[in-house]
């Protein structure tokens, strides 16, 4: 029995209890000061009309002060009743017909769909990421309200626990692709093991995982894929710092041959800062191709000739590795000091000591800050007070990496490093997708979201990996067939203005194909390596695929 049931019964027992006495009350008036004996029945009558407000009048007028005073006690006490029924009665269930329907099953011609157990904000990426690929997605979701907020905003969600068996068969798992389960570690155990008991041989099924050292356990569950996104968020942040302090090219993605695509960072000392794009000389004095650039975080492809590079701006480039590596020298400090403490990482979770690891293996030195004190922990405070920094080193800092877990905490951390050491660089994680914007604007100068990297790792997982060919990076990198593009020329689609992507290869016939000039024309059984952000590669799926 839920809370508004027991509220109603309540109610009618405490309503019934007062009529019954007052029955009994006026019964007793009526003969013994109104001198007019009635049947109990009758008694009870008039009390219902009085509480009802349907009629009180068949005895009326009473000639005692007495019977009229229980009238007008009786009179009272119906009206308020009657209000008190409308938020224990009326209001709940006008607000039940009123309120959105949340279903607790899907369709049974449904199959094909991927579980998502249940929504967060990693789960958002994957369903943006699957939706782009025509995959359906049903999520998942125990709470009604919740539920409820997810259905407005346009998802696929039934109200059900994704931990018992029937919540799994009622969500289709019998005829699903594939189940992701993304909540908590111990939650994740409990719904991989519903699934082995509820599923299907061709189900794939998906846990992501906090702690990695939960992966075993997991696996023993039941998990065909254990995934871990923080560590791979945290060597990708290190990524970043490495290749920021030598000349070596990176997280660079292959294409074809030695051609690749990469993203690099231009440095607050580099050369290129204040120059705008024509003026810069990149493809002259490189050979590389600019084919998108961010600027304050937000992305363009093609970037305007005409606008300045400046610290934070993070240039994608295609080209064969020596252009790379060329283009990589550019954007690096006039002249690199390397000194002790000169990259500070603040945050020792799972994504700071990755960092730190990946450092360390580098030969990079570093020191960590946290507020908890531990092995690996070099300096104990609050990230926040300018003191704890300057412990650290800031002063002599070349590069800060925040991977702290709540994105307002870092943006904080940002304003607070930027104001004390205006030439350090700041790598940044966030959880959210929608805090990067925020982040370059507080003046970080490279930032990946948990959110984007783990939404790309399940969804590479649940495509076979072969769709996905970036994950840890800003850049989102696919290899698709695209059918509504076939027999038209790259501009006659216009790939650029209408997604914001760009083709930067075409895979035919076993040969992959980098010289795209804009008469090229697809052909069937093309496929075509395109590089953009998220929203953009979903949108190229949506249009063309």
């Amino acid at each position: 029995m839920d809370k508004w049931q027991r509220r109603t019964a309540y109610y009618l027992l405490v309503l019934s209890g007062i009529m019954l006495t007052y029955a009994v009350v006026y019964d007793y008036g009526m003969s013994v000061y109104e001198g007019e004996p009635k049947t109990f029945l009758h008694s009870l009558q008039v009390v219902v009309e009085t509480f009802t407000t349907t009629g009180f009048g068949s005895d009326s007028p009473w000639e005692t002060p007495e019977m009229n005073v229980l009238v007008i006690i009786m009179d009272t006490t119906g009206v308020v009743l009657i209000f008190l029924a409308l938020p224990v009665l009326v209001f709940p269930t006008m607000e039940d017909i009123l309120s959105t329907t949340v279903p607790t099953s899907v369709d049974d011609d449904l199959a094909g769909h991927v579980l998502v157990c249940t929504y967060t904000d990693r789960g958002d990426a994957l369903i943006a990421e699957l939706d782009a690929w025509g995959v359906d997605s049903v999520i998942l979701e125990p709470d009604r309200d919740t539920a409820v907020e997810l259905i407005e905003d346009g998802y696929q969600v039934i109200n059900v626990d994704p931990e018992r068996t029937e919540g799994l068969e009622a969500a289709g798992i019998d005829r699903a692709r594939a189940l992701v389960a993304d909540l908590s570690d111990e939650v994740d155990a409990s719904i991989v093991l519903a699934a082995g008991e509820a599923g299907h041989e061709d189900l794939q099924v998906v846990s992501v995982v906090e702690d990695p050292e939960s992966v075993p356990y997991h696996r023993l569950a039941g998990a065909d894929e254990v995934l871990s996104p923080r560590p791979l968020l945290g060597q990708g942040l290190a990524s970043k710092v490495t290749t920021g302090l030598s000349t070596e090219l990176g997280d660079a993605i292959e294409i074809g041959g030695d051609f690749e695509i990469a993203e690099l960072p231009v440095h607050s000392a580099s050369e290129l800062v204040g120059e705008t794009l024509a003026d810069s000389g990149i493809r002259e004095r490189s050979g590389v191709n600019v084919i998108g650039a961010w600027f304050d975080g937000e992305f363009h492809s093609p970037p305007e000739p005409e606008t300045v590079i400046d610290r934070g701006t993070v240039l994608l480039v295609t080209g064969v590795e020596e252009q790379l590596q060329s283009l990589k020298e550019l954007t690096l400090s006039r002249v690199r000091e390397f000194r002790r403490g000169e990259t500070i990482v603040v945050g020792y979770g799972q994504v700071g000591e990755t960092v730190a690891a990946h450092l360390d293996e580098a030969g990079i030195p570093n020191r960590v800050v946290d507020l908890v004190a531990g092995e690996g922990v070099d300096v104990v405070g609050d990230a926040l007070d300018p003191e704890v920094l300057q412990a650290a080193g800031l002063e002599d800092a070349r590069t800060v990496v925040l991977s702290l877990p709540d994105d307002t905490t870092t943006e904080f951390a940002t304003l607070v490093v930027r104001d004390e050491s205006p030439e350090t660089e700041i790598v940044a994680r966030v959880t959210e997708t929608e805090s990067v914007p925020k982040m370059y604007r507080a003046g970080a100068d490279y930032v990946l979201s948990l959110a984007s990297v783990s939404g790309r790792m399940i969804a590479s997982t649940i495509l076979e990996g072969e769709n996905v060919l970036s994950i840890d990076q800003q850049v989102e990198v696919i290899r698709t067939e695209a059918p509504a593009l076939v027999g038209q020329t790259l501009a006659e689609v216009d790939v650029r203005r209408r997604t914001g992507c760009t083709v930067v290869g075409v895979e035919r016939d076993g040969e992959v194909i980098t010289d795209l000039g804009p008469s090229f024309r697809v052909a069937a059984g093309d496929e075509l390596i395109v590089a953009g952000t998220d929203a953009g590669t979903n949108r190229f799926t949506e249009l063309c695929c």
